[in-house]
């Protein structure tokens, strides 16, 4: 009897220590939750981190976040995103999934990728404006990048104060991209923008040259932003284990194992940092609106870049394919081939899209080393 009426007490202390705050974290749980099973949005990530999030803001949760030895998730925590482990692992599934030939086929698509990126220094001066502090404000940006590995990445570097919301604000809107990116596109296109076909043309690339190409932009890469060689450099070395032709069974691995691993854990970790007291605060709400805008004039800016080829060009290029600039592959180039085939069930854009895709992932993690080379140098780091 002393036994029940000691668990019911604290059953009872337990239940006096919920508050509000975890109450409206426990219902941001549950729409991930509901985002990943039922609208199928990144449901390896939003999964996890709807139910850590959700786990983390119970009473007394201190046993599996706080501490060395007992807090089993901060210790995750530590050795796999404190550390950028977790994202560089990452960065090799995603480089095995890329496969390059739509892009060397037509490298003048790697010009989209770089214009995507627009909105990222548009966020990251918005940011700087509103009053966050350089090293915050570059993070906050990077969640144009439309990767959220690289917002983890450059996050961690900087060591900002709000890692994750910039966390959760960038997987959310990749997730959200079939639903940010159409609208954005009908505004500053005509129809007669849109109905324009583009001729695909594949090329025959040796294997020589996809071998190549993953080292070489590796080696340019770090020349030009050596920040970005880490994130670059894994990436092209899962690109590389595809092409190579002698690692099969490891490139499978890599493209399904690996990067569906790292991504459970990934989603379940970064809900560590996603405790009430922390995240329910006025600069969350801020930091989601400036990535949708970083997002939003990411989009504008490869579609008015492509527009703006057009002026000189005798083949014109279909506008939308500058939206497939952003970096959430395969999603932006799925989309662009989708509303491609609305406006004309005949006109086939993917190879054109995916082209422009896999450029917008290369640049992205430039545009994040470029970010961190000059801002660091800013701030003497």
């Amino acid at each position: 009897m002393e036994t029940f009426l000691n668990n019911m007490g604290a059953l009872f202390e337990n239940v006096t220590n919920i508050t509000w705050q975890m109450v409206v974290m426990w219902l941001i749980g549950a729409v991930l939750i509901y985002l990943a099973i039922k609208k199928e949005m990144e449901p390896s990530l939003l999964l996890p981190m709807g139910f850590g999030v959700i786990l983390v803001n119970l009473p007394f949760s201190g046993a599996i976040t706080q501490g060395t030895e007992e807090g089993a998730l901060s210790v995750l925590f530590n050795a796999g995103i404190a550390n950028e482990l977790f994202p560089l692992l990452l960065f090799i599934g995603i480089g095995a999934m890329i496969d390059f030939g739509p892009l060397l086929s037509n490298p003048k698509m790697l010009l989209f990728g770089a214009a995507a990126q627009f909105g990222i220094f548009f966020a990251l001066s918005m940011a700087s404006l509103l009053g966050f502090e350089l090293k915050d404000a570059a993070s906050i940006g990077i969640i144009g990048a439309a990767d959220g590995p690289t917002s983890i990445f450059v996050a961690n570097f900087f060591q900002s104060n709000y890692s994750a919301a910039i966390t959760v604000a960038a997987y959310s809107y990749m997730a959200l991209v079939p639903m940010i990116q159409p609208p954005i596109i009908k505004m500053i296109t005509t129809k007669k923008e849109r109905l324009i076909r583009m001729k695909y043309t594949p090329k025959d690339i040796s294997p020589a040259v996809r071998i190549l190409f993953p080292i070489i932009v590796t080696v340019i890469a770090g020349l030009v932003a050596p920040k970005s060689v880490a994130l670059i450099g894994f990436l092209m070395f899962g690109n590389l284990i595809r092409e190579c032709g002698v690692l099969r069974s490891l490139s499978e691995t890599a493209q399904n194992i690996l990067a569906n691993l790292i991504t459970i854990f990934l989603g379940i970790t970064v809900a560590v940092n996603m405790n009430a007291e922390t995240f329910l605060r006025w600069e969350t709400i801020l930091i989601f609106i400036l990535g949708l805008i970083a997002f939003v004039f990411d989009t504008i800016g490869g579609v008015l870049f492509a527009k703006l080829l057009n002026l000189f060009s005798k083949n014109k290029i279909n506008p939308m394919i500058g939206a497939a600039g952003i970096s959430a592959f395969p999603m932006a180039s799925r989309i662009v081939h989708k509303m491609g085939r609305d406006e004309d069930p005949n006109n086939f854009l993917l190879m054109h899209a995916a082209g422009a895709n896999v450029a917008g992932q290369v640049g992205s993690v430039i545009a994040g080393g470029l970010v961190m080379t000059l801002v660091s140098a800013a701030l003497g780091m």
